[in-house]
Formats: C-alpha cells, sequence, structure tokens
C-alpha cells in the first residue's frame, strides 16, 4: 500500500509587506535584503487572526479539491510551533472549525520541516490501516514570534498555511503514484542555533527576563543555520535516491524548505539540479516555516505543472536541528 495526495490547498493572509517597506525601517534597502534571502514580500497575518483559522482555510480548499467531506476524514495532523494557545492542539481546532467528526486530530512540532514531518507521520497510519483519509497542514504565523528590529530574522519570516490530503491506495505497482521513500532526522544538540527560548517550562512568562532580554523571539546564528542546512538537505537527496535506485536525472520537481535562496540554490549545486526544476515561492512569501513544503505543492499542482508519473523531491530543514525528506511519485 502507498499514500498519495489527491488534493491540495493554501492560504495566504491579505497583508503584503515588502522588503521596501521593511528596509525602510531597519536601515538597509531592498537589494541588500533580496541579495541575502532572495526575498521580495512576505504575508503577515492581520491583528484578529489565529493559526488554527489560516490552518483551517487551506484545509478546506484540500478538502474541496479532493473531492471529500470533512467527515470523511479519518486523521488530521497540523505542523506548527506557533499554536493559537499551549492546548489544546491547532489539530483539535481545525477539527472543530472543519465538522471533522470522524477524525483523531494532533499537533506535530517540527519547526520549518512539521509539513514534511507531518506527511510521513500521517502515512504511518495509513501504511497500517488505522487511517484510510489524512489531511495533513502546516500552518504559521511568525509574525508574533518575531524581533522586528532584528535584520538578521525579521527580513525572512511570513505568515500563511499550506494542506494536502494523504489518501491510501492500493495501486503498489512500480509505476504507481504515492510516497516512494521518506527519512526524518534529528540532532538536539545543534538546538541553540535556531531557537524561540519561551515562554515554556524552561522560561515562564511571568520570567522578567523574558521580555527585557527578547527571548520570547526567534534567534538564529545564520551561519551555522546554513552550513548544516546545506550538508544534511544534500546528504539526505542522495540517500532517498540511492533508496529507490532513482537517478537525480529523472527528478523532474524538487521542492525545497523555502527559508533562504542561497541554501536552496546550494543544496541544488551539491544534488546536481538545475534551478529551472526547482520551484521557488519565497520570493513572494518568505519563509513560511511549517507552511512552506505544502504551500508549494498546493501552488504548483494548481498551475497543472505536476503530471502524473513525474518525480517530487521534497527537502526540509528547521529548529531542533530537524530535517527531513521525502520523495513521492505524482
Amino acid at each position: 500500500m502507498r499514500a498519495r495526495i489527491t488534493g491540495t490547498g493554501g492560504y495566504l493572509p491579505a497583508d503584503v509587506l515588502t522588503s521596501e517597506s521593511l528596509a525602510d525601517r531597519l536601515g538597509v534597502t531592498a537589494d541588500w535584503i533580496v541579495e541575502r534571502t532572495g526575498i521580495r514580500a512576505r504575508r503577515i497575518a492581520a491583528p484578529n487572526e489565529t493559526t488554527s483559522q489560516m490552518a483551517t482555510h487551506a484545509a478546506r480548499q484540500a478538502l474541496e479539491a479532493a473531492g471529500i467531506a470533512a467527515t470523511d476524514l479519518d486523521l488530521i495532523v497540523v505542523g506548527t510551533v506557533t499554536p493559537d494557545s499551549p492546548t489544546p492542539s491547532t489539530a483539535a481546532l481545525v477539527q472543530a472549525a472543519l465538522g471533522a467528526s470522524n477524525a483523531f486530530a494532533f499537533d506535530v512540532s517540527a519547526a520549518c520541516a512539521g509539513g514534511l514531518f507531518g506527511l510521513v507521520v500521517a502515512e504511518q497510519f495509513l501504511k497500517t490501516g488505522v487511517a484510510r483519509r489524512a489531511l495533513i497542514v502546516g500552518a504559521e504565523l511568525l509574525s508574533r514570534s518575531i524581533d522586528w528590529d532584528d535584520r538578521d530574522t525579521a527580513v525572512l519570516f511570513g505568515d500563511g498555511a499550506g494542506a494536502v490530503i494523504l489518501e491510501a491506495s492500493e495501486d503498489d505497482t512500480d509505476d504507481g503514484p504515492g510516497i516512494l521513500a521518506r527519512q526524518l532526522c534529528t540532532d538536539g544538540k545543534l538546538a541553540p542555533i535556531l531557537a524561540i527560548p519561551g515562554p515554556g517550562t524552561a522560561m515562564s512568562a511571568r520570567n522578567p527576563r523574558l521580555v527585557s532580554e527578547r527571548l520570547d523571539v526567534i534567534h538564529m546564528q545564520g551561519r551555522e543555520v546554513f552550513r548544516s542546512a546545506v550538508r544534511t538537505l544534500s546528504s539526505l537527496a542522495t540517500e532517498l535516491l540511492d533508496e529507490v535506485s532513482l537517478p537525480i536525472a529523472r527528478v523532474e520537481h524538487v521542492m525545497g524548505h523555502q527559508a533562504n535562496l542561497r541554501i536552496i540554490r546550494a543544496v541544488m549545486e551539491r544534488i546536481g539540479v538545475p534551478m529551472e526544476r526547482c520551484h521557488i515561492n519565497l520570493d513572494r512569501y518568505g519563509n513560511t516555516s511549517a507552511a512552506s513544503i505544502l504551500l508549494l505543492i498546493d501552488e504548483t499542482a494548481r498551475t497543472g505543472a505536476l503530471k502524473p508519473g513525474e518525480h517530487l523531491l521534497c527537502l526540509a530543514a528547521g529548529a531542533g536541528l530537524v530535517w527531513g525528506g521525502l520523495l513521492l511519485r505524482w
């Protein structure tokens, strides 16, 4: 049995924050931002928007594309590090908003790899027969966890949500659609290079240091993140392709996490993939963290660029440090 994507969806807030507008605040130029990141604009959630609301919008699109009702779902997995609240899970709120009364639901915390981790986790439930149809959502509202005076991080992140429907398929022939290989990895020793220190049990919301030292926003060691992401993702791509004996020339589409154009280019160069086969939307949306890969799949699918039988290689890395890869046939 293979698990295949049967529907996709996405949601982006209406407010567009351009690099020109952000440059004025940070005392740099828009060209400086674009040269270092590749990002020209990002979306910012409205003050009354929540992560679960964005996730629900994307989920409804995915359900419609798959031609199924919310009550047909057996499982909902939401990848996010910006939940509406510590508990209940964002997935539970999405389940209620959709009316998916037959689905069990939970969150996955894997930062920028959250959408990809959610896909692999959901696949396991389908392969064991515990579920037949799953909704996977990556949703982040990181604009509320950014120090807008820190030019190293303020230029990177945007808000949004992406979703896919994953269904069990009996077509497990050699050329059938579905997930062919997957791998998830973690190296907790690298946790300090990318983190939001609080609030949490290690740094209470009542601790005066939380705000005075800006420990409630993203802290990043950019050079270390770059080196780690390029090394781990390029190695992982090779391992996935070797697992199924698929030459890189037969991979029609590469979808890397939309963190930074320099990282993407470096990984593509290492694995020998021309940039025209690598899909990009970070120039318009920035780094949407867990939503990144799923938004990219949705956007590409809706253009009709994904043809039956074509191969997609998805790669993502994020805080933890976590990284993962997924190879599938459309």
